[in-house]
Protein backbone atom coordinates (compact mmCIF):
# COMPACT_ATOMS: atom_id res chain seq x y z
CA UNK A 1 0.00 0.00 0.00
CA UNK A 2 0.92 3.41 -0.90
CA UNK A 3 0.96 7.29 1.17
CA UNK A 4 0.47 9.95 -1.46
CA UNK A 5 4.06 11.14 0.06
CA UNK A 6 5.15 7.57 -1.12
CA UNK A 7 4.25 8.03 -4.26
CA UNK A 8 5.03 11.00 -4.74
CA UNK A 9 8.79 9.99 -3.89
CA UNK A 10 8.29 7.12 -5.84
CA UNK A 11 7.60 9.50 -9.03
CA UNK A 12 10.19 11.44 -8.31
CA UNK A 13 12.46 8.75 -7.98
CA UNK A 14 11.50 7.46 -11.33
CA UNK A 15 9.83 4.59 -9.61
CA UNK A 16 6.25 4.43 -10.97
CA UNK A 17 5.13 6.63 -13.92
CA UNK A 18 1.73 4.91 -14.16
CA UNK A 19 -1.33 4.91 -11.60
CA UNK A 20 -4.49 2.87 -13.11
CA UNK A 21 -7.69 4.94 -12.15
CA UNK A 22 -10.30 2.32 -11.83
CA UNK A 23 -14.05 1.48 -11.17
CA UNK A 24 -16.01 -1.62 -11.07
CA UNK A 25 -18.53 -2.26 -13.36
CA UNK A 26 -21.58 -4.25 -12.91
CA UNK A 27 -20.00 -7.21 -13.73
CA UNK A 28 -16.79 -7.10 -11.45
CA UNK A 29 -14.75 -6.18 -13.51
CA UNK A 30 -11.86 -3.07 -13.24
CA UNK A 31 -12.69 -0.74 -15.30
CA UNK A 32 -10.88 3.37 -15.69
CA UNK A 33 -8.05 5.01 -17.51
CA UNK A 34 -3.51 4.77 -16.99
CA UNK A 35 -2.68 8.02 -16.20
CA UNK A 36 0.97 9.24 -16.24
CA UNK A 37 1.84 9.63 -13.03
CA UNK A 38 2.85 13.42 -12.68
CA UNK A 39 -0.39 13.85 -14.08
CA UNK A 40 -2.42 12.23 -11.74
CA UNK A 41 -0.43 14.01 -9.00
CA UNK A 42 -1.14 17.49 -10.36
CA UNK A 43 -4.24 16.87 -11.36
CA UNK A 44 -6.67 14.02 -10.73
CA UNK A 45 -5.54 14.03 -6.77
CA UNK A 46 -7.21 16.87 -6.00
CA UNK A 47 -9.62 17.25 -8.89
CA UNK A 48 -11.06 13.14 -9.93
CA UNK A 49 -11.28 11.83 -13.58
CA UNK A 50 -14.22 11.08 -16.24
CA UNK A 51 -15.63 8.53 -17.50
CA UNK A 52 -17.87 7.45 -19.70
CA UNK A 53 -21.36 6.59 -17.92
CA UNK A 54 -22.42 4.06 -20.67
CA UNK A 55 -19.76 2.41 -18.37
CA UNK A 56 -22.62 1.27 -15.76
CA UNK A 57 -24.67 0.61 -18.67
CA UNK A 58 -23.49 -1.95 -20.85
CA UNK A 59 -23.69 -6.10 -21.44
CA UNK A 60 -20.68 -8.11 -21.31
CA UNK A 61 -19.13 -7.10 -24.28
CA UNK A 62 -19.71 -3.71 -23.60
CA UNK A 63 -22.43 -3.03 -26.13
CA UNK A 64 -24.48 -0.22 -24.69
CA UNK A 65 -27.74 -1.33 -24.40
CA UNK A 66 -31.59 0.11 -23.44
CA UNK A 67 -33.75 0.41 -20.68
CA UNK A 68 -31.08 2.11 -18.41
CA UNK A 69 -32.53 5.09 -16.64
CA UNK A 70 -29.36 6.66 -15.63
CA UNK A 71 -27.36 6.21 -19.02
CA UNK A 72 -28.59 5.84 -22.72
CA UNK A 73 -28.47 7.53 -26.51
CA UNK A 74 -31.11 10.28 -24.79
CA UNK A 75 -29.36 11.06 -22.62
CA UNK A 76 -26.30 11.76 -24.35
CA UNK A 77 -24.11 8.96 -22.78
CA UNK A 78 -22.41 11.97 -20.60
CA UNK A 79 -19.26 11.40 -18.03
CA UNK A 80 -19.77 11.05 -14.70
CA UNK A 81 -16.61 11.80 -12.13
CA UNK A 82 -13.88 8.81 -10.88
CA UNK A 83 -13.54 10.05 -7.47
CA UNK A 84 -10.26 8.38 -6.34
CA UNK A 85 -10.41 6.57 -2.51
CA UNK A 86 -6.92 7.08 -1.56
CA UNK A 87 -6.72 4.97 1.31
CA UNK A 88 -6.81 2.31 -1.61
CA UNK A 89 -3.48 3.28 -3.46
CA UNK A 90 -1.52 0.58 -3.79
CA UNK A 91 1.90 -0.82 -6.22
CA UNK A 92 0.90 -3.44 -9.08
CA UNK A 93 4.16 -5.32 -9.13
CA UNK A 94 2.89 -7.22 -11.77
CA UNK A 95 3.26 -4.05 -13.97
CA UNK A 96 6.28 -2.19 -14.37
CA UNK A 97 6.23 1.19 -12.72
CA UNK A 98 2.86 1.21 -12.00
CA UNK A 99 0.51 2.05 -9.33
CA UNK A 100 -3.52 1.76 -9.41
CA UNK A 101 -6.29 3.39 -6.51
CA UNK A 102 -9.77 2.43 -6.51
CA UNK A 103 -12.58 5.48 -7.14
CA UNK A 104 -16.01 5.90 -5.53
CA UNK A 105 -18.22 6.98 -8.96
CA UNK A 106 -20.11 10.29 -8.53
CA UNK A 107 -22.01 12.55 -10.47
CA UNK A 108 -20.26 16.29 -10.94
CA UNK A 109 -22.45 17.62 -8.55
CA UNK A 110 -20.77 14.79 -6.20
CA UNK A 111 -24.20 12.60 -5.50
CA UNK A 112 -23.10 9.07 -5.65
CA UNK A 113 -23.90 7.11 -8.78
CA UNK A 114 -26.60 4.63 -6.92
CA UNK A 115 -26.13 2.10 -9.22
CA UNK A 116 -22.46 2.06 -8.92
CA UNK A 117 -21.55 -1.50 -7.20
CA UNK A 118 -18.89 0.23 -4.79
CA UNK A 119 -22.22 2.97 -3.62
CA UNK A 120 -24.58 -0.22 -3.15
CA UNK A 121 -21.95 -2.03 -0.79
CA UNK A 122 -21.40 1.75 1.16
CA UNK A 123 -25.29 2.13 1.26
CA UNK A 124 -25.33 -1.21 3.26
CA UNK A 125 -22.17 -0.52 5.41
CA UNK A 126 -23.51 2.68 6.27
CA UNK A 127 -26.70 0.76 7.36
CA UNK A 128 -24.56 -1.11 9.92
CA UNK A 129 -22.41 1.87 10.72
CA UNK A 130 -25.59 3.31 12.19
CA UNK A 131 -25.85 0.52 14.66
CA UNK A 132 -22.38 0.37 15.77
CA UNK A 133 -21.65 -2.49 13.37
CA UNK A 134 -18.57 -3.32 11.19
CA UNK A 135 -18.81 -6.43 9.03
CA UNK A 136 -16.09 -8.63 8.21
CA UNK A 137 -15.75 -10.51 5.00
CA UNK A 138 -13.70 -13.28 3.04
CA UNK A 139 -14.56 -14.56 -0.21
CA UNK A 140 -12.81 -17.69 -1.97
CA UNK A 141 -12.37 -17.87 -5.72
CA UNK A 142 -11.70 -20.68 -7.70
CA UNK A 143 -10.28 -21.04 -11.21
CA UNK A 144 -9.51 -23.03 -13.90
CA UNK A 145 -6.27 -23.13 -15.60
CA UNK A 146 -5.43 -23.89 -19.39
CA UNK A 147 -2.04 -24.16 -20.60
CA UNK A 148 -3.26 -22.01 -23.94
CA UNK A 149 -2.98 -18.30 -24.22
CA UNK A 150 -6.33 -15.87 -24.45
CA UNK A 151 -5.05 -15.88 -27.45
CA UNK A 152 -4.96 -19.30 -28.61
CA UNK A 153 -8.21 -19.63 -26.50
CA UNK A 154 -10.04 -17.33 -28.21
CA UNK A 155 -9.32 -18.24 -31.97
CA UNK A 156 -10.11 -22.18 -30.64
CA UNK A 157 -13.59 -20.47 -29.71
CA UNK A 158 -12.54 -22.00 -26.29
CA UNK A 159 -13.25 -25.82 -27.26
CA UNK A 160 -10.73 -28.16 -26.70
CA UNK A 161 -7.83 -25.90 -24.22
CA UNK A 162 -5.63 -27.60 -22.40
CA UNK A 163 -6.31 -27.39 -18.76
CA UNK A 164 -2.98 -27.27 -16.74
CA UNK A 165 -3.92 -30.53 -14.68
CA UNK A 166 -5.13 -33.75 -16.07
CA UNK A 167 -6.75 -35.20 -13.46
CA UNK A 168 -8.32 -34.04 -10.19
CA UNK A 169 -5.35 -32.15 -7.92
CA UNK A 170 -7.53 -31.06 -5.05
CA UNK A 171 -5.04 -30.95 -2.09
CA UNK A 172 -2.31 -32.18 -4.13
CA UNK A 173 0.97 -31.02 -3.45
CA UNK A 174 2.21 -32.53 -6.34
CA UNK A 175 -0.39 -31.50 -7.93
CA UNK A 176 -0.25 -28.01 -7.72
CA UNK A 177 3.50 -27.92 -7.77
CA UNK A 178 3.11 -28.51 -11.91
CA UNK A 179 2.03 -25.08 -11.84
CA UNK A 180 3.63 -23.48 -8.91
CA UNK A 181 5.85 -21.00 -11.28
CA UNK A 182 2.74 -19.03 -11.94
CA UNK A 183 0.92 -19.63 -8.61
CA UNK A 184 4.08 -18.34 -6.94
CA UNK A 185 4.14 -15.56 -9.28
CA UNK A 186 -0.18 -14.64 -8.31
CA UNK A 187 0.78 -15.04 -4.24
CA UNK A 188 3.87 -12.99 -4.67
CA UNK A 189 2.25 -10.47 -7.18
CA UNK A 190 -0.88 -9.76 -4.81
CA UNK A 191 1.75 -9.57 -1.64
CA UNK A 192 3.17 -6.73 -3.31
CA UNK A 193 -0.14 -5.08 -3.93
CA UNK A 194 -1.37 -5.15 -0.64
CA UNK A 195 -3.28 -8.07 -0.13
CA UNK A 196 -2.64 -11.20 2.62
CA UNK A 197 -2.47 -14.24 1.04
CA UNK A 198 -3.36 -16.99 3.24
CA UNK A 199 -2.49 -20.49 0.75
CA UNK A 200 -3.06 -22.08 -1.97
CA UNK A 201 -4.73 -24.99 -3.05
CA UNK A 202 -5.66 -27.45 -6.04
CA UNK A 203 -8.91 -28.41 -6.58
CA UNK A 204 -11.42 -30.93 -8.42
CA UNK A 205 -11.73 -30.11 -11.75
CA UNK A 206 -8.82 -30.73 -13.88
CA UNK A 207 -6.78 -27.24 -13.65
CA UNK A 208 -8.50 -26.10 -11.19
CA UNK A 209 -7.15 -23.64 -8.26
CA UNK A 210 -7.87 -21.75 -5.30
CA UNK A 211 -5.72 -19.14 -3.88
CA UNK A 212 -7.00 -17.64 -0.48
CA UNK A 213 -6.56 -14.30 0.83
CA UNK A 214 -6.95 -13.37 4.86
CA UNK A 215 -10.21 -11.84 5.49
CA UNK A 216 -10.78 -8.36 6.14
CA UNK A 217 -13.52 -5.44 6.29
CA UNK A 218 -15.60 -5.91 3.75
CA UNK A 219 -15.44 -2.66 1.26
CA UNK A 220 -11.78 -3.58 1.31
CA UNK A 221 -12.32 -7.68 0.96
CA UNK A 222 -14.02 -6.86 -2.01
CA UNK A 223 -11.16 -4.37 -3.44
CA UNK A 224 -9.04 -6.84 -3.22
CA UNK A 225 -11.42 -9.82 -5.15
CA UNK A 226 -11.80 -7.58 -8.09
CA UNK A 227 -7.62 -6.49 -8.33
CA UNK A 228 -6.80 -9.86 -7.53
CA UNK A 229 -9.32 -11.49 -10.17
CA UNK A 230 -8.14 -8.98 -12.51
CA UNK A 231 -4.38 -9.31 -11.57
CA UNK A 232 -4.67 -12.95 -12.03
CA UNK A 233 -5.34 -13.14 -15.41
CA UNK A 234 -2.72 -10.47 -16.59
CA UNK A 235 -0.03 -12.57 -14.81
CA UNK A 236 -1.37 -15.78 -16.15
CA UNK A 237 -1.40 -14.05 -19.56
CA UNK A 238 2.41 -13.01 -18.65
CA UNK A 239 3.33 -16.08 -18.70
CA UNK A 240 1.07 -17.50 -22.09
CA UNK A 241 -1.57 -19.50 -20.25
CA UNK A 242 -5.40 -18.18 -19.63
CA UNK A 243 -7.49 -18.95 -16.47
CA UNK A 244 -11.26 -18.81 -16.67
CA UNK A 245 -13.46 -17.59 -13.45
CA UNK A 246 -16.36 -18.45 -14.91
CA UNK A 247 -18.74 -20.12 -12.43
CA UNK A 248 -19.25 -23.15 -14.96
CA UNK A 249 -16.83 -23.97 -17.77
CA UNK A 250 -17.80 -27.71 -18.53
CA UNK A 251 -20.19 -30.29 -16.73
CA UNK A 252 -17.33 -31.08 -14.10
CA UNK A 253 -17.31 -29.21 -11.20
CA UNK A 254 -17.88 -25.13 -11.40
CA UNK A 255 -15.85 -22.68 -9.63
CA UNK A 256 -17.28 -21.37 -6.59
CA UNK A 257 -16.86 -17.99 -4.44
CA UNK A 258 -18.28 -19.03 -0.83
CA UNK A 259 -18.11 -15.55 0.99
CA UNK A 260 -17.75 -16.02 4.64
CA UNK A 261 -19.10 -12.71 6.78
CA UNK A 262 -19.30 -11.84 10.24
CA UNK A 263 -20.31 -8.84 12.27
CA UNK A 264 -17.84 -6.61 15.31
CA UNK A 265 -18.85 -3.74 17.05
CA UNK A 266 -17.01 -0.61 16.51
CA UNK A 267 -14.27 -1.66 19.31
CA UNK A 268 -13.66 -4.93 17.51
CA UNK A 269 -15.39 -7.11 19.80
CA UNK A 270 -17.54 -10.12 17.95
CA UNK A 271 -21.21 -9.69 18.45
CA UNK A 272 -22.05 -12.96 16.45
CA UNK A 273 -20.67 -15.10 19.64
CA UNK A 274 -22.12 -15.78 22.41
CA UNK A 275 -20.65 -18.24 24.77
CA UNK A 276 -20.12 -21.55 23.50
CA UNK A 277 -23.15 -20.35 20.77
CA UNK A 278 -24.87 -18.18 18.66
CA UNK A 279 -25.66 -14.29 20.04
CA UNK A 280 -29.05 -13.84 19.51
CA UNK A 281 -28.02 -11.11 16.83
CA UNK A 282 -26.35 -13.87 14.62
CA UNK A 283 -29.49 -15.52 14.96
CA UNK A 284 -31.70 -13.03 13.59
CA UNK A 285 -29.00 -12.26 10.80
CA UNK A 286 -28.78 -15.62 9.87
CA UNK A 287 -32.44 -15.88 9.41
CA UNK A 288 -32.24 -13.39 7.42
CA UNK A 289 -29.94 -14.79 5.06
CA UNK A 290 -32.69 -17.85 5.08
CA UNK A 291 -35.70 -15.39 4.22
CA UNK A 292 -33.77 -13.79 1.40
CA UNK A 293 -31.77 -16.04 -0.34
CA UNK A 294 -33.88 -16.81 -2.87
CA UNK A 295 -35.29 -13.50 -3.71
CA UNK A 296 -31.66 -11.91 -3.74
CA UNK A 297 -29.81 -14.51 -5.68
CA UNK A 298 -29.59 -12.12 -8.77
CA UNK A 299 -26.82 -10.31 -6.64
CA UNK A 300 -25.20 -14.00 -5.86
CA UNK A 301 -25.35 -15.34 -9.56
CA UNK A 302 -25.56 -12.96 -12.24
CA UNK A 303 -25.26 -14.86 -15.32
CA UNK A 304 -27.09 -17.20 -17.29
CA UNK A 305 -23.82 -19.63 -16.49
CA UNK A 306 -23.76 -18.97 -12.76
CA UNK A 307 -27.20 -21.60 -12.68
CA UNK A 308 -25.52 -24.51 -14.21
CA UNK A 309 -23.62 -24.74 -10.59
CA UNK A 310 -26.46 -25.65 -8.72
CA UNK A 311 -26.27 -29.71 -9.10
CA UNK A 312 -26.92 -31.95 -6.30
CA UNK A 313 -23.44 -33.58 -5.15
CA UNK A 314 -21.37 -31.05 -6.71
CA UNK A 315 -20.35 -29.47 -3.63
CA UNK A 316 -22.30 -26.15 -4.92
CA UNK A 317 -25.83 -25.70 -3.01
CA UNK A 318 -29.35 -26.36 -4.41
CA UNK A 319 -31.30 -26.41 -1.09
CA UNK A 320 -32.11 -22.98 1.28
CA UNK A 321 -30.98 -24.30 4.31
CA UNK A 322 -28.32 -23.46 7.32
CA UNK A 323 -25.96 -26.44 8.53
CA UNK A 324 -23.27 -26.52 10.94
CA UNK A 325 -19.67 -26.94 9.04
CA UNK A 326 -22.88 -29.12 6.18
CA UNK A 327 -21.48 -27.96 3.00
CA UNK A 328 -24.61 -29.35 1.50
CA UNK A 329 -26.47 -26.95 2.64
CA UNK A 330 -26.36 -23.28 1.28
CA UNK A 331 -25.53 -21.80 4.67
CA UNK A 332 -22.94 -23.07 6.26
CA UNK A 333 -21.74 -21.60 10.51
CA UNK A 334 -18.06 -22.30 10.79
CA UNK A 335 -15.80 -21.19 13.57
CA UNK A 336 -16.44 -20.16 16.92
CA UNK A 337 -15.69 -17.02 19.44
CA UNK A 338 -13.94 -14.34 16.71
CA UNK A 339 -14.17 -16.51 14.00
CA UNK A 340 -18.06 -17.37 14.49
CA UNK A 341 -19.17 -16.78 10.70
CA UNK A 342 -21.13 -18.13 8.13
CA UNK A 343 -20.44 -19.12 4.59
CA UNK A 344 -22.78 -18.40 1.73
CA UNK A 345 -21.93 -21.35 -0.53
CA UNK A 346 -24.12 -19.62 -3.51
CA UNK A 347 -21.58 -17.79 -5.35
CA UNK A 348 -19.65 -18.73 -8.59
CA UNK A 349 -16.67 -17.05 -9.57
CA UNK A 350 -18.51 -14.74 -11.78
CA UNK A 351 -19.76 -13.01 -8.78
CA UNK A 352 -19.67 -9.30 -8.26
CA UNK A 353 -18.36 -9.32 -4.46
CA UNK A 354 -19.73 -6.20 -3.73
CA UNK A 355 -23.20 -6.55 -5.08
CA UNK A 356 -22.96 -9.89 -2.83
CA UNK A 357 -21.75 -8.74 -0.03
CA UNK A 358 -24.40 -5.63 -0.30
CA UNK A 359 -27.33 -8.45 -0.37
CA UNK A 360 -25.72 -10.52 2.25
CA UNK A 361 -26.09 -7.34 4.54
CA UNK A 362 -29.35 -6.52 3.37
CA UNK A 363 -30.52 -9.81 4.12
CA UNK A 364 -29.37 -9.92 7.54
CA UNK A 365 -30.22 -6.64 8.40
CA UNK A 366 -33.94 -7.62 7.44
CA UNK A 367 -33.71 -10.59 9.90
CA UNK A 368 -32.91 -8.14 12.61
CA UNK A 369 -34.75 -5.39 11.95
CA UNK A 370 -37.96 -8.32 11.47
CA UNK A 371 -36.25 -10.48 14.71
CA UNK A 372 -37.00 -13.35 12.69
CA UNK A 373 -36.59 -16.68 14.59
CA UNK A 374 -33.99 -18.93 13.18
CA UNK A 375 -34.91 -21.93 12.27
CA UNK A 376 -33.37 -24.95 13.77
CA UNK A 377 -30.26 -26.19 12.04
CA UNK A 378 -30.04 -29.09 9.55
CA UNK A 379 -28.58 -31.85 9.95
CA UNK A 380 -27.91 -34.60 6.76
CA UNK A 381 -27.44 -34.54 3.20
CA UNK A 382 -29.60 -31.02 2.15
CA UNK A 383 -29.32 -32.24 -1.67
CA UNK A 384 -32.20 -35.46 -0.17
CA UNK A 385 -34.02 -32.89 1.30
CA UNK A 386 -37.42 -31.45 1.16
CA UNK A 387 -35.95 -27.85 1.87
CA UNK A 388 -36.96 -24.97 -0.72
CA UNK A 389 -33.98 -24.33 -3.36
CA UNK A 390 -31.95 -21.77 -4.70
CA UNK A 391 -33.47 -20.50 -8.05
CA UNK A 392 -32.61 -22.69 -11.29
CA UNK A 393 -32.37 -20.02 -13.66
CA UNK A 394 -31.43 -16.71 -14.20
CA UNK A 395 -35.04 -16.10 -15.29
CA UNK A 396 -36.62 -17.00 -11.92
CA UNK A 397 -34.16 -15.09 -10.13
CA UNK A 398 -34.49 -11.69 -11.77
CA UNK A 399 -38.50 -12.50 -11.29
CA UNK A 400 -37.96 -13.05 -7.49
CA UNK A 401 -35.84 -9.96 -7.73
CA UNK A 402 -38.72 -8.01 -8.91
CA UNK A 403 -41.41 -9.01 -6.49
CA UNK A 404 -38.64 -8.12 -3.73
CA UNK A 405 -39.37 -6.21 -0.67
CA UNK A 406 -36.47 -6.73 0.84
CA UNK A 407 -34.54 -5.26 -2.09
CA UNK A 408 -36.39 -2.41 -2.48
CA UNK A 409 -36.36 -1.66 0.99
CA UNK A 410 -32.51 -2.13 0.91
CA UNK A 411 -31.32 -1.04 -2.02
CA UNK A 412 -34.09 1.69 -3.64
CA UNK A 413 -36.77 1.67 -6.66
CA UNK A 414 -33.42 2.83 -8.79
CA UNK A 415 -30.97 0.10 -7.67
CA UNK A 416 -33.45 -3.11 -8.05
CA UNK A 417 -34.09 -1.97 -11.72
CA UNK A 418 -31.00 -0.93 -12.96
CA UNK A 419 -29.91 -4.61 -12.26
CA UNK A 420 -33.38 -6.08 -13.83
CA UNK A 421 -32.69 -4.01 -16.34
CA UNK A 422 -29.01 -6.02 -16.52
CA UNK A 423 -30.74 -9.26 -16.20
CA UNK A 424 -33.50 -8.57 -19.01
CA UNK A 425 -30.40 -7.29 -21.25
CA UNK A 426 -28.44 -11.13 -20.45
CA UNK A 427 -31.22 -13.18 -20.81
CA UNK A 428 -32.59 -11.37 -24.41
CA UNK A 429 -29.37 -12.27 -25.21
CA UNK A 430 -28.42 -15.48 -24.41
CA UNK A 431 -32.21 -16.51 -26.00
CA UNK A 432 -30.96 -14.95 -29.26
CA UNK A 433 -27.88 -17.16 -29.42
CA UNK A 434 -27.97 -20.27 -30.82
CA UNK A 435 -25.42 -23.14 -28.87
CA UNK A 436 -22.96 -25.59 -29.58
CA UNK A 437 -25.37 -27.67 -28.41
CA UNK A 438 -28.58 -27.11 -30.89
CA UNK A 439 -26.16 -27.32 -33.56
CA UNK A 440 -24.81 -31.26 -32.12
CA UNK A 441 -28.15 -31.95 -32.00
CA UNK A 442 -29.56 -30.67 -34.45
CA UNK A 443 -27.68 -30.23 -37.45
CA UNK A 444 -27.85 -33.69 -38.97
CA UNK A 445 -30.21 -35.52 -36.55
CA UNK A 446 -33.13 -33.34 -37.03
Amino acid sequence: MLTVEELREAVDAGEIDTVLVAIVDMQGRLQGKRCAAQYFLDDVLGHSAEGCNYLLAVDVEMNPVSGFEMSSWERGYGDFVMKPDMETLRRVPWQEGTALVMCDVVWENGDPVVASPRQVLRKQLDRLAALGLDCYVGTELEFILFDDSYEQAWNAGYRNLTPSNQYNVDYSLLGTARVEPLLRAIRNGMTGAGLTVESAKGECNPGQHEIAFKYTTALRTCDQHAIYKNGSKEIAAQQGKALTFMAKYNEREGNSCHIHLSLRSKEGEPVFAEGHGMSQLMKHFLAGQLAGLRELTYFLAPNINSYKRFVKGSFAPTAVAWGRDNRTCALRVVGHGHGLRFENRVPGGDVNPYLAVAALIAAGLHGVEQKLELEDEFVGNAYASDRPTVPTTLKESAELLAGSTIARDAFGKDVVDHYLNAARVELTAFEAAVTDWEKVRGFERL
